[in-house]
């Protein structure tokens, strides 16, 4: 056959430009059927691994920021053009790419419960950004241009509504229950509460339900008066006479109720530390009794003036642990939440904290007085 077209080469030389794209073209075709591998060369789609931390000397591909030793990390691991296998570390908050399913991801089943909880909401997350996506792009009748700036708004504006993938709200701390104490420091705790590093936390109050909703408040100054003369479980008043109504009012509409507090006296009164604790959970637990709704509550104690608490308001510590460890990994509705604090840095105010505190997460802020009522 081959020769076939060379006669006809030699014979006709208007077609020779035509004879010689097909006998190459036939070469070609032969090559690729005896060999398809070398004309399509393998691709591999990139797998997902989720892991504990090893150390801290891996670093997140989208932020950047170093990955703490023993929190949870996403891998994307991919085959380079040398046959090796590459992997590439992401937090948690950070990462963007599609999870088809958590059965997908390696490692899944050796992870916490509570983590598995938040991948697989994680995953939800990413599978319904997708959807408005396309949602989006097919109602669209504007220009390329204006519909792309658009989704990049959508998109970005949906990840800063999401707190656990705020820049400044991801302190990356690395939480295991076998750190977690009946008693703070040399300080015996009453039932029911917890020591975890500098924070003390009533973590399950009977009745309590977690949910999507959260209404969060501070607890001196908003909830209760309190005074730093006064020491003692019944050492406080209610601050404002709605307030029984208003929390039982939410906990019936399914929020759920958390107190974030500082008290820095707990730290500071080393020679009478068991006084302190059993004076501001006392108060806690009787205003709980008072108010007659279930509530969960995480008290900041670290007070040093060389090294910022991760926990201690204005930083977002207690919060994130709320949401990552104790919300049974229920994703929560930003839009819905909110919270209630006295110090918004008004000129009669002690501090700013609390407005600080909400603004770095995502949530609405309201001061006491607007929310409860003079």
């Amino acid at each position: 056959m081959l020769a076939h077209y060379c006669t006809a080469l030699t014979s006709n030389s208007k077609n020779s430009c035509l004879f010689f794209f097909r006998i190459t073209k036939h070469s070609s075709l032969c090559s690729t059927l005896q060999n398809p591998k070398r004309a399509m060369p393998p691709t591999s789609k990139a797998r997902i691994i989720a892991e504990y931390a090893k150390s801290s000397r891996s670093s997140c591909k989208t932020c950047s920021k170093a990955i703490s030793a023993k929190a949870l990390r996403l891998g994307l691991v991919s085959r380079d053009s040398r046959g090796f296998d590459m992997t590439k570390w992401h937090h948690l908050g950070c990462f963007s790419d599609k999870i088809d399913s958590t059965e997908h991801i390696g490692g899944f089943d050796s992870l916490q419960s509570c983590d598995q909880e938040a991948l697989k909401k994680l995953a939800e997350q990413v599978s319904n950004g997708d959807q408005d996506v396309e949602i989006s792009r097919k109602s669209s009748k504007r220009t390329d241009e204006d519909a792309e700036e658009s989704e990049l708004e959508k998109i970005n504006t949906k990840k800063t509504k999401l707190s656990i993938a705020n820049e400044e709200a991801s302190l990356d701390i690395a939480f295991s229950l076998s750190d977690v104490r009946d008693n703070y420091k040399d300080a015996t705790l009453l039932p029911k509460w917890k020591a975890f590093q500098t924070i003390i936390f009533l973590e399950r109050d009977d009745g309590l339900r977690d949910s999507n909703k959260i209404a969060a408040f501070d607890f001196d100054g908003c909830l209760a008066k309190t005074s730093v003369k006064r020491v003692g479980a019944d050492a406080w008043s209610i601050m404002f006479p709605s307030i029984p109504d208003k929390l039982l009012s939410l906990y019936n509409d399914g929020f759920k109720l958390v107190i974030f507090t500082n008290e820095s006296n707990i730290d500071r009164w080393k020679n009478k530390r068991q006084v302190a604790v059993d004076s501001k959970i006392g108060r806690l637990n009787n205003f709980i009794k008072h108010v007659k709704v279930p509530i969960q509550v995480f008290i900041a104690c670290g007070f040093d003036g060389k090294v910022e608490d991760p926990f201690r308001k204005p930083k977002p510590g207690m919060w994130q642990i709320m949401e990552k460890h104790f919300n049974s990994g229920i994703s929560i509705d930003m839009d819905q939440s909110f919270y209630v604090g006295d110090a918004a840095g008004r000129p009669n105010d002690h501090s700013d904290a609390d407005i600080k505190f909400a603004k770095v997460i995502g949530l609405k802020f309201l001061v006491p007085e607007d929310y409860f009522g003079v």
